[in-house]
């Protein structure tokens, strides 16, 4: 084969029209061997060593070498794990700049680069060559840029957060060839759905390639999540019918055609390599010391901020420059518009000597504010890590999203019951300005989340209080164990009608107070529908009916009830604002301040009422104090297929966790107050009744939400 000495730059293997490029980078190897293979057999036809060696990175250009190619490579260099050293020839090695992969993973003790019989553990080498059970790197075809985008404004996102394989599995309205797949996900009975559920931007679990782990495996379980990325620039095989990459842009494509955004949950904080015992696939045995946080005092160890065995090495530039080059090949190339970050402080994390604290201004971030491709493209943090100090809420810079757990954990204790919570839901429901509140950020920073895919889902919130993971084959000592849930009365499913329509109202009351905040809500796929995982809150390791969407589940009650709250949420400026209130604006039309809270007598609350930790029953109050806006009366609300209502002066939405009902004195003011939602209805449906008394019965475990309006609309 014709070998010429290539480029340093790019990284990969990039066909240029006419032959292949090859650079990898490893600043401690001796020698790199570029492994080619058959297209059929997968067996290994040929070794190139890549003899150029340009400011650490191999290279070589192979004229011969066109899409289709089959490869990987062989990294040499000594084996001390002392010294954070781990290369082993023996192992073929993906390429971290693989675009593609031949297959799904297959697990062997040979992908050890060490003597799992030896007494010495991991620092014994051991040479069996494990080339038959990786996946091979395939040379691809340069694809066009994606020209078409979708950036939905930040304060009126509504996320909705899904899995490819788990959304579609079980959907008998759609092919089943296409079931399971990003084909499934661009089916045009799913978009239908997502477009009359009103949702604007889809959060897909990880679909960068990923690797099962063996102790999964071994229990007769895969990971299902795909939290454990092993290839940062390919989409994973096992959703693909057959070409991974065109299926993925075609899905991508087929949202963005109806007005929604993709964003990929990403995992740039550790990979499937695991710990000092765990398996060699590509970044250990390449450049173990440079790719990951090492112990400063035994380089054997790896730092594990986490949890999963190890940390990949942001404060590395080629490090950094690898999840950089990702980041815009998704939203270039496959045109991703917007990212969240698992375990997204380790992003931020400095590499000094004693010092490895969260810091904002780190290279990470002050890289993707001056890039030109990423610097606009929506950032969403999981703003915890299991590290020292890892808990950053808040912290993130001033154009990031984080997901608010604080608001997770407010809104099930309050609903649930517990005593003293109206203080802390209250600034939850103001969008978390006493976090967020600071270098210039808007309410929407705070995404307001309830439920996830980590966790119980939302039926089960209200049908379980303990977990129920014995599935997962670790005794039930998995998953979180402050879940702040309640049965009700009876553990698990029942037929008990009393039981059941009060966690229907309480599935009502958790998705109104979500849609209600200020701030970005998401939802969990399957919610909408009361999709179950029958008590496991940790289902990280079932790829089967417990955590694939139930759809032949009858619930359209509760589907039609999120359409309304979203589309409610859409058509009601007040409810996504720009700006944080603090009741310090004043209508000149009605007196209202834009914010204000109110107590069961129609007065606002005092110290007293705040401090009263037996308090389960408050109302908030937001007004409009703008009423110069030129289309304030000039467009009509169109949530309401009763009746005709002009844009509200206000919204007032009251809350009642007691276990009783309450009655409630509505505010003293001249205007006319029109019931929209009352979640003790049973049938669930958004109303428009005009209220003539000044006090209401709030049912127990209930809220009521109305509008109020300075002038009779209906006249």
């Amino acid at each position: 084969m014709h070998i010429l000495p290539g480029k340093n730059y790019p990284l990969g293997a990039n066909f240029d029209g006419q032959g292949t490029n090859f650079a990898l980078f490893s600043a401690n190897a001796t020698k790199v061997e570029l492994c080619l293979f058959d297209t059929v057999s997968e067996s290994e036809i040929e070794r190139i060593e890549l003899s150029e060696y340009t400011d650490e990175v191999w290279h070589i250009y192979l004229p011969e070498v066109k899409p289709g190619c089959l490869y990987g490579y062989r990294v040499y260099g000594p084996y001390e794990p002392h010294n954070g050293h781990r290369f082993n020839p023996s192992k073929l090695l993906l390429d971290p700049y693989a675009k593609k992969l031949t297959k799904s993973f297959s697990w062997s003790d040979h992908h050890y680069g060490y003597d799992v019989q030896s007494r010495q553990q991991d620092l014994v080498i051991e040479h069996t060559d494990n080339a038959g059970f990786m996946p091979k790197c395939v040379v691809t075809e340069p694809l066009p840029k994606v020209e078409h985008k979708v950036r939905i404004p930040d304060n009126e996102a509504i996320i909705y957060e899904a899995h490819v394989k788990g959304f579609s599995k079980l959907n008998k309205d759609i092919a089943q060839q296409k079931r399971g797949t990003y084909q499934g996900l661009a089916d045009k009975k799913v978009i239908k759905y997502l477009q009359e559920l009103g949702i604007t931007s889809i959060e897909l679990l990880p679909i960068h390639g990923f690797f099962d782990e063996a102790f999964a495996l071994e229990k007769g379980l895969k990971n299902y999540w795909g939290y454990n990325s092993m290839a940062f620039f390919a989409p994973e095989p096992r959703y693909a019918q057959q070409e991974e990459l065109s299926e993925f842009r075609n899905m991508v494509a087929a949202i963005h055609d109806a007005g929604m955004e993709v964003i990929l949950d990403v995992v740039y904080n550790h990979t499937a390599e695991g710990n000092h015992l765990g398996p060699t696939f590509s970044f250990k045995g390449i450049d173990n010391a440079s790719y990951y946080r090492l112990e400063k005092e035994d380089k054997r160890l790896y730092v594990n901020h986490s949890g999963c065995g190890n940390t990949l090495n942001l404060a590395h530039p080629r490090v950094l420059q690898m999840v950089m080059d990702s980041l815009r090949y998704w939203v270039e190339i496959m045109g991703v518009d917007g990212f969240r970050f698992d375990l997204a402080p380790i992003l931020g994390r400095k590499n000094y000597q004693n010092n490895d604290n969260f810091d904002s201004y780190t290279a990470f971030f002050t890289t993707l504010r001056q890039d030109p491709v990423l610097a606009d493209v929506r950032m969403i943090a999981e703003p915890w890590d299991i590290g020292h100090g890892g808990y950053q809420l808040g912290q993130f810079p001033g154009n990031w999203q984080e997901w608010n757990d604080r608001y997770r954990d407010a809104v099930r204790r309050y609903w649930r019951g517990d005593e003293g919570m109206v203080p802390e839901l209250a600034r939850r429901l103001h969008g978390s300005g006493d976090i967020f509140e600071h270098h210039g950020r808007r309410p929407y920073a705070s995404v307001n989340v309830v439920t996830t895919h980590d966790g119980y889902t939302l039926h089960d919130l209200v049908t379980f209080e303990q977990r129920h993971n014995h599935a997962n084959g670790e005794n039930n000592r998995d998953g979180h164990g402050s879940n702040f849930s309640c049965n009700y009365g009876v553990e698990g499913e029942t037929q008990d009608r009393r039981i059941n329509q009060v966690r229907s109202q309480q599935k009502r009351n958790i998705l109104a107070t979500l849609f209600l905040s200020q701030g970005t809500p998401m939802l969990l796929a399957g919610d909408e529908r009361n999709n179950t995982q029958h008590g496991n809150n940790n289902a990280y390791c079932q790829d089967n009916e417990i955590t694939w969407l139930n759809w032949h589940k009858e619930d359209e009650e509760q589907l039609r009830f999120v359409q309304q709250l979203i589309k409610l949420r859409k058509e009601h400026p007040l409810l996504n604002r720009l700006h944080y209130q603090h009741g310090q604006k004043v209508s000149k039309k009605t007196g209202l301040k834009d914010l204000s809270w109110f107590n069961c007598h129609g007065e606002p609350m005092d110290e007293s009422n705040w401090h009263n930790k037996a308090l389960k029953s408050f109302a908030m109050m937001l007004a409009e104090t703008n009423h110069d806006r030129r289309s304030l009366y000039a467009k009509q609300s169109q949530f309401c297929d009763i009746c005709d209502i002009t844009v509200d002066d206000g919204l007032l939405i009251i809350f009642n966790a007691h276990s009783h009902p309450t009655r409630f004195q509505l505010p003293k003011l001249k205007g006319v107050w029109t019931e929209i939602i009352n979640t003790a209805n049973l049938d669930a449906v958004i109303t428009c009744n005009r209220i003539d008394d000044t006090e209401l019965s709030v049912e127990a475990h209930s809220m009521i939400v109305l509008t109020y309006s300075q002038f009779d609309t209906q006249e």
